[in-house]
């Protein structure tokens, strides 16, 4: 098979495509035609070490071909009949990206990407996601040039039994903060590691709904702590009213007990103020 161009209206001849990448795209436009969930992530500045180990995690559950962009669009473009909105997908395929083929529902795939990443330690000039803090409490630290280092940051310290202690908890770096070098530093002998590394999940196309879906990070832990709070909320509201069902009944009749006591108390001594 060879690959044409036209120049002009002069259609021009180009070099074979080897039969091995037709091959590919062959076996590859196939496994995606009999799964249910074509997810493009992003791979990038993950370490190899870190990417065997989660490849060998998805084994039985998903495929992960690491594939040039050219090859990856081909395959997508032998699937035109497959959705209407697969195409849309292109649009995601980039330098360092990884296609996974799965059976598995897309946001499913998602979320078990999301428990496989591990933690990363900084490098200067990133941004860090969220308030990085160095907690109070004993460290490994001996006295020397850490001292300064600490102290450039504002880490207030101590020295107990030889070793450095952190005597208050201290904001280094602000949420969207980048890391200083000072930062990196202290941060590295701490053992601080305030990123995590994994696949980055960019878009996937699910073929049972035909939709590519670009929105699939998942906060499984915001997720529950925001039920949890939406939950306490709403336990002391319906407390509140004397909503009766199973979960508020304890509450409700601890409330009216304590009621009971505190208007007893106000007869009781209302009744020793009018003798």
């Amino acid at each position: 098979m060879r690959s044409k161009t036209k120049t002009r209206g002069v259609v021009k001849r180009e070099r074979p495509i080897p039969e091995g990448k037709i091959k590919t795209v062959s076996e590859l436009a196939g496994a995606i035609r009999e799964n249910q969930t074509l997810m493009i992530a992003s791979i990038k500045n993950l370490p190899g070490s870190q990417f065997q180990s989660i490849k060998h995690k998805l084994r039985g559950t998903a495929k992960v071909k690491v594939l040039k962009k050219s090859t990856m669009l081909r395959a997508i473009d032998g699937l035109k009949g497959s959705g209407k909105n697969l195409e849309e997908l292109k649009d995601y395929i980039k330098e360092d990206c990884a296609l996974l083929i799965s059976n598995i529902d897309s946001f499913e795939l998602s979320l078990l990407l999301s428990k496989n990443k591990s933690p990363a330690k900084a490098r200067t000039g990133q941004e860090v996601p969220e308030d990085v803090t160095v907690e109070a409490g004993p460290t490994d630290l001996t006295p020397g040039p850490v001292i300064s280092e600490l102290g450039a940051l504002g880490i207030p310290i101590q020295i107990k039994e030889g070793k450095i202690e952190i005597r208050e908890a201290k904001v280094i770096l602000k949420a969207g903060q980048k890391v200083t070098p000072a930062a990196e530093a202290i941060m590295s002998k701490l053992s601080i590691m305030p990123f995590r590394v994994g696949f980055e999940p960019l878009a996937a196309f699910d073929a049972k709904s035909g939709k590519v879906y670009s929105t699939l990070k998942i906060d499984s832990e915001g997720t529950l702590n925001a039920l949890k709070e939406a939950y306490s909320r709403g336990l002391a509201f319906a407390v509140k009213i004397a909503y009766p069902v199973r979960e508020t009944i304890p509450f409700i009749l601890v409330k009216a007990k304590m009621n009971y006591d505190a208007l007893a108390k106000l007869i009781k001594s209302d009744s020793q103020e009018n003798k």
